[in-house]
């Protein structure tokens, strides 16, 4: 595996996991590694299915879909935040 190989694995994980947490609303206080990790997950639990369903585009969406169930569950069970309403927009900032 090269470094070219590499570094696309890495940026294509920040874009999956920005357009995943585009996708849900509010506020994630979120380092930029934290969403790559959710968009590498997202890529790896979405990304073969998709790919089955429809080529490139499929693991695309696949992708996507995955990295936003994700950010859904680590809001959810992690930051203990509703996912809709006016506790999703309360952050909790601990140091």
């Amino acid at each position: 595996m090269g470094l070219g190989t590499i570094v696309g694995i890495l940026v294509s994980g920040l874009v999956i996991g920005a357009l995943a947490r585009f996708a849900v609303p509010g506020p994630d206080p979120m380092r930029w590694w934290q969403t790559m990790l959710f968009g590498i997950a997202g890529s790896v639990l979405g990304g073969g299915i998709g790919f089955g369903v429809g080529a490139e585009l499929g693991a695309f969406v696949g992708s996507v879909i995955a990295a936003t169930l994700l950010v859904i569950g680590y809001r959810r069970f992690v930051q203990r935040r509703p996912i809709t309403g006016p506790g999703a927009k309360m952050v909790d900032r601990k140091p």
